[in-house]
């Protein structure tokens, strides 16, 4: 599917089959093009919770999630993460590939952008999140799946049951699946003019 296409086709997805699985291939597939996001000084601050086990999604269903379906339904279940001190944390490895000079300046500068600078370093670590979330939806409709992004979950609760460690942050879910039913109209776009600024308020 064209990627223009797949941009239009997305919609968030509420019903999923709850007997389809995607094959080890196919997974692998998603998070392989999920990873080609973009982020901030290619720090790659993402880690993807794959919620496998059924027990633990239906209680994750039941007790945290307001008995959204597509928790237990979905054949992927990815609860996006992102390392908040990634930036520190062997910073060449994220440039190992570049040219000397060009990974010596961009390494460089890393601890400087983001030490003691907590807001900033969430700041990117959502950025991140937020960029992975929207390339998994697009491969996902791309390879002929629905999909549907939440965050209508007791957000420190979870962080609890999947003991999300002190330097990490809780980012959204994400459901993939085989979709049931057609998602609703498209509530309504704001106009352009709305949302439309040229060169400063």
């Amino acid at each position: 599917m064209d990627v223009i296409d797949a941009i239009d086709a997305r919609r968030a997805v509420k019903h999923f089959d709850p007997d389809h699985r995607l094959s080890a291939a196919e997974e692998r597939r998603l998070l392989e093009i999920t990873i080609q996001a973009p982020s901030s000084f290619n720090i790659q601050h993402w880690r993807f919770v794959i919620l496998r086990d059924p027990a633990l999604r239906a209680r994750i269903r039941r007790d945290y999630g307001n008995d959204q379906a597509q928790i237990t339904d979905a054949s992927l279940l990815v609860l996006f993460t992102a390392d908040l001190k990634a930036w520190s944390k062997q910073p060449e490895r994220y440039w190992a590939n570049a040219p000397q000079p060009v990974a010596d300046l961009l390494v460089g500068w890393m601890g400087p952008f983001h030490e003691g600078r907590e807001w900033l370093q969430r700041d990117e670590a959502q950025r991140s999140i937020g960029l992975a979330m929207q390339t998994l939806m697009l491969a996902a409709t791309g390879l002929g799946y629905q999909s549907c992004p939440m965050i209508g979950f007791e957000i420190e609760k979870l962080a609890e049951l999947i003991h999300l460690p002190e330097d990490h942050v809780m980012g959204p879910m994400v459901a993939i699946g085989k979709g049931t039913q057609d998602p609703l109209p498209k509530p309504g776009q704001l106009a352009l003019e709305t949302l439309v600024v040229d060169n400063g308020f």
